[in-house]
């Protein structure tokens, strides 16, 4: 079973993050902390997901395992919450190089909030494009993932894909996905033009992303390559409210935090031309729906 590696050496952690990190996050809404985990660490993690998967259902599944569908993603349907009852998964959420980078990105210390495997196996549907921040409500502040890499992840296997700078976008308004490639009903619409930027990682590579910052992922057009991944999110530590399913709400030493938990929607954003240039409009009240964000 997964543990802390142990990573107690002050000097090691600060080591771990470094200013250059922090412009390019600043200026990007994301930055990838290359071999944060070592291959052994890696293949345990991997292991022990596999064998919880197998077990069947587990508490916070939102499908049920189903090994004989035609569907990839209901044989190996992802998890969630596994934190709140898996000791291994609990440890990685807290686990100090997280932590360190996070709060050299953040400036403090962030509050631990949810843990989620993807396995996204041979043939599996990506995500269409999103912000995490519809999902994960955090005020003041913003909701940031650390997405851990456990197989090497490349376009043709389903990496990630983001919008670099987007970040500094509000809340967009969502609208329809298309459910043959995403495995989840809501996208968000760009103007036309608008770079869309591969991922690849290799795994232990750690992608540490901005709530706002959109992204998403293709299929998995493989045969025969998983690309599994463990993600961990946090919101802002100076967020006063948050979400109710967040809940419990950790302090990075693990202890509880008393949040205001009743926060819901607020106003989104549409693009519209403005002076021939595309711009973003507040439109609306956003309602944030049941958690299904990569």
């Amino acid at each position: 079973m997964y543990k802390c590696s142990g990573h107690e050496d002050e000097r090691k952690l600060i080591s771990m993050f470094n200013e250059s990190m922090r412009a390019f996050f600043n200026e990007n809404g994301y930055v990838v902390a290359r071999a944060l985990f070592d291959p052994q660490e890696v293949d345990t993690l991997r292991e022990h997901y596999m064998e919880l998967r197998a077990q069947g259902a587990h508490p916070g599944d939102m499908v049920g395992v189903d090994t004989t569908s035609s569907d990839p993603l209901k044989r190996f349907p992802r998890m969630i919450h596994m934190h709140h009852w898996d000791e291994a998964s609990l440890s990685w959420l807290l686990e100090p190089r997280l932590n360190a980078v996070l709060t050299g990105l953040l400036g403090r210390e962030p509050y631990a909030v949810q843990t989620m495997l993807y396995f996204k196996p041979a043939g599996a549907r990506g995500q269409a494009l999103h912000q995490d921040q519809y999902f994960l409500r955090a005020r003041p502040g913003t909701c940031m993932a650390a997405w851990l890499a456990l197989d090497d992840c490349d376009e043709t296997n389903g990496c990630m894909q983001v919008i670099p700078g987007s970040h500094t976008w509000p809340l967009l308004c969502t609208t329809q996905a298309d459910t043959k490639n995403s495995f989840t009903d809501v996208t968000v619409l760009l103007p036309e033009g608008q770079e869309v930027q591969p991922i690849v990682m290799q795994a232990g590579d750690v992608l540490f992303f901005n709530g706002t910052l959109v992204h998403g992922s293709y299929p998995n057009t493989t045969g025969d390559r998983f690309r599994r991944s463990l993600i961990g999110h946090y919101i802002s530590g100076e967020a006063e409210q948050a979400s109710q399913f967040m809940k419990p709400i950790l302090r990075m030493d693990g202890s509880e935090v008393d949040l205001e938990t009743s926060l819901l929607g607020g106003p989104c954003g549409v693009w519209v031309e403005e002076d021939g240039k595309p711009v973003i409009e507040l439109s609306g009240l956003e309602t944030n729906t049941v958690f299904r964000s990569e």
